[in-house]
């Protein structure tokens, strides 16, 4: 019986390069100097720090340019409010979103339910939901459904087999 596996991950490796594409540009930046401008990466966060909310948000687009670049979806991206930090500065912190969390991963299998094509079954395994059914055809529809809506979290698909 042909399945198929929904999945939601983020290449780290290609975040911690962004992160560090990010910080030599606002190193180098002639707006960033002496704004105390930082990008770190901390396990499943990402520390943004600079003088001012303006430049904060400046710090933000830098970094999300070096993502899209390095094809790592914003979706995976939770920023946190802005914070008042020491000595005047402001700080936020984004968290790393990775795995379908088990709200998501009932709206992934009711929206499978309810726009896919009849004979599919889909289940939660985990942070991820297995799609199986009879036909490759019918998959292959679902798959296309769920490329289509909006879920919030980036979505790839994984394990086709037949």
């Amino acid at each position: 019986m042909p399945s198929f596996d929904v999945v939601s991950e983020v290449d780290m490796q290609e975040v911690r390069n962004a992160v560090d594409q990010a910080q030599r540009e606002i190193s180098q930046r002639f707006d960033f100097k002496n704004t105390n401008s930082s990008v770190e990466l901390k396990d499943a966060t990402i520390e943004l720090r600079s003088v001012s909310e303006d430049r904060l948000n400046a710090v933000r687009q830098v970094l999300e340019e070096k993502l899209v670049k390095r094809k790592v979806s914003l979706k995976a991206l939770d920023h946190g409010k802005v914070e008042e930090a020491a000595g005047g500065t402001a700080r936020q912190v984004s968290t790393i979103v990775a795995g379908i969390s088990s709200d998501k991963a009932r709206e992934v299998n009711r929206y499978i339910k309810e726009n896919g094509p009849k004979g599919i079954q889909s289940q939660t395994q985990g942070d991820q939901v297995r799609v199986t059914g009879k036909k490759r055809d019918d998959l292959q529809t679902v798959i296309a459904a769920l490329k289509e809506h909006d879920f919030g979290i980036p979505l790839q698909f994984q394990n086709f087999r037949d």
